[in-house]
C-alpha cells in the first residue's frame, strides 16, 4: 500500500496543470514563475500597451500640470510614474514637470512607486501600508478635498469610484493616463485561449489587469462564446486575479475569482500552487495513490504525463470510482472519436501504458472498464451511492 509520508515528488506543485496567462506586461516573468513550479503555460496577451511617447493624451495632461500645478498628486504604479517622467524627457518637458511636482504633496500607493518617486528626485508625503487605493481615497476625503486640484496617475485600469468620489467632494481632478490599453494586433492567440478555456484544457487562467479580463470577455462575446466561457470559468477553470480591481469585470458577469492577499505576481503564483492541487481528484486505486491533474497523473507522487484521449477516459472513470463504465459511455467521453468503440480500446491501452501500472484499470468482459478502487474505499463509495 502507498504511504503519503514516503512520497517526495521531484516535480513542482503545478506539474500536470496548464495555466493561461493574459498579461501583456511582465508576461515572461509570470510565465517563468509558473513554469519553474511545473506548470505548462499558454500565453495570449489580451491587450497591447500604447507607448507613452506616442500618447497625445499624456502629453496634453503633462502640459496642463506644468501650466498649473496641482495641490496633490496621486502616483499609482512605479512603471507608470517612471514612464511618465521618461516620456516628458522625450518631449523636452522633463525638468519642467519635476520642478512643478517638487512643490506638490505626493501620495504613493505602495513601496514600488515610492522608489520611482525618489529615483526622480522627489519625495512622497504618505503611502498606505495596505497598498490600497481605497485607503488613499479614504485619507483624502477625511482630510477634505473641496477646492483642491488633484492629479491622479491612471494606469490602464479603472479606479472604481476614485475620481468620482474626489469630484463629489469638491475637488478638480486631472487624470494622467500614463499608458493606455488597446486590443492586440494579432487576435489569434486570444481566440486560441478562449477555445482552450471553453474546451476545459486549461486548469486556471491568470489576470493581472482589469482591461485584460474585460478584453477577453468582449472577444468571447464577439465570437458568440461568452456563455460558454462564463460556464467554464464558473465551474471548471480557476480564474486567478492579482487583486480586487482586476477581478471587477469578471465579478460583474457573476464569475467568482481567487486573489492573493498581496497584489503581486509571486503571491499570485503561490496561490495557484495551493489552489490547483487542492482541486485535483485523489483516489486509492489498486494499492496506489492516484491524483488526477489537468494533463497528467501523479501515481504515488510520481508524475505521469497522459495523452488527451487518455485523460478523457480517466476522468470518465473517476466520476464513477469503482463502478463499471461502458464502452459506449467512454466513447462519448472521447473527443471526436466517432462511433467505433475500437477507439476506446486503443486509447485505453495508451492510458495504461502512460500510467505505468496496468492494474489500476480493470477490464470487465462484455461490460466495460472500472478503476480498481481499494476495497475500503470501494465500500465507502458504495455507501455514498
Amino acid at each position: 500500500m502507498y504511504d503519503e509520508r514516503e512520497q517526495s515528488p521531484e516535480h513542482g506543485p503545478l506539474a500536470g496543470f496548464t495555466v493561461g496567462v493574459t498579461a501583456a506586461r511582465r508576461a515572461d516573468e509570470l510565465g517563468a514563475l509558473l513554469e519553474r513550479r511545473g506548470a505548462a503555460v499558454l500565453h495570449a496577451p489580451a491587450l497591447r500597451i500604447v507607448p507613452l511617447s506616442d500618447d497625445s493624451e499624456l502629453l496634453a495632461a503633462t502640459k496642463e500640470i506644468i501650466g498649473r500645478a496641482p495641490d496633490i498628486a496621486v502616483a499609482t504604479t512605479a512603471i507608470g510614474f517612471r514612464g511618465w517622467v521618461e516620456a516628458a524627457d522625450g518631449w523636452g518637458l522633463g525638468e519642467d514637470l519635476l520642478e512643478r511636482l517638487r512643490g506638490v504633496r505626493i501620495l504613493a500607493r505602495g513601496p514600488k512607486v515610492k522608489g520611482a518617486i525618489r529615483a526622480a528626485g522627489l519625495t512622497e508625503e504618505w503611502s498606505p501600508a495596505s497598498e490600497s487605493m481605497a485607503e488613499v481615497l479614504d485619507r483624502l476625503l477625511e482630510e477634505g478635498v473641496d477646492g483642491l486640484r488633484i492629479a491622479v496617475q491612471l494606469h490602464g485600469e479603472p479606479l472604481p469610484g476614485f475620481v468620482e468620489s474626489l469630484r463629489a467632494g469638491g475637488a478638480e481632478v486631472v487624470g494622467v493616463p500614463v499608458y493606455r490599453w488597446l486590443p492586440p494586433e494579432d487576435i489569434g492567440p486570444v481566440d486560441r485561449m478562449i477555445d482552450a478555456l471553453v474546451a476545459r484544457t486549461l486548469d486556471a487562467v491568470t489576470f493581472t489587469s482589469a482591461p485584460a479580463a474585460a478584453s477577453l470577455l468582449s472577444r468571447a462575446e464577439e465570437r458568440g462564446l461568452l456563455d460558454d466561457l462564463l460556464a467554464a470559468l464558473g465551474h471548471d477553470v480557476l480564474p486567478a486575479c492579482v487583486g480586487p480591481v482586476t477581478a471587477l469585470p469578471l465579478q460583474a458577469r457573476g464569475v467568482g475569482t481567487v486573489q492573493p492577499e498581496r497584489f503581486r505576481l509571486g503571491p499570485l503564483v503561490q496561490l495557484l500552487c495551493r489552489e490547483l492541487p487542492s482541486r485535483a481528484r485523489t483516489l486509492p486505486v489498486a494499492g496506489h495513490r492516484l491524483e488526477i491533474r489537468g494533463h497528467a497523473v501523479l501515481v504515488d507522487g510520481g508524475l505521469r504525463p497522459v495523452p488527451p484521449a487518455g485523460m478523457s477516459l480517466l476522468r470518465a472513470l473517476s466520476r464513477k470510482p469503482g463502478w463499471v463504465v461502458s464502452r459506449a459511455e467512454l466513447l462519448r467521453a472521447l473527443p471526436g472519436a466517432g462511433r467505433d468503440e475500437h477507439a476506446v480500446e486503443t486509447a485505453m491501452a495508451r492510458l495504461r501504458t502512460a500510467l505505468g501500472a496496468p492494474k489500476l484499470i480493470q477490464t470487465v468482459v462484455k461490460r466495460g472498464y472500472r478503476l480498481a478502487l481499494d476495497p475500503a474505499a470501494d465500500a465507502k463509495y458504495d455507501a455514498a451511492v
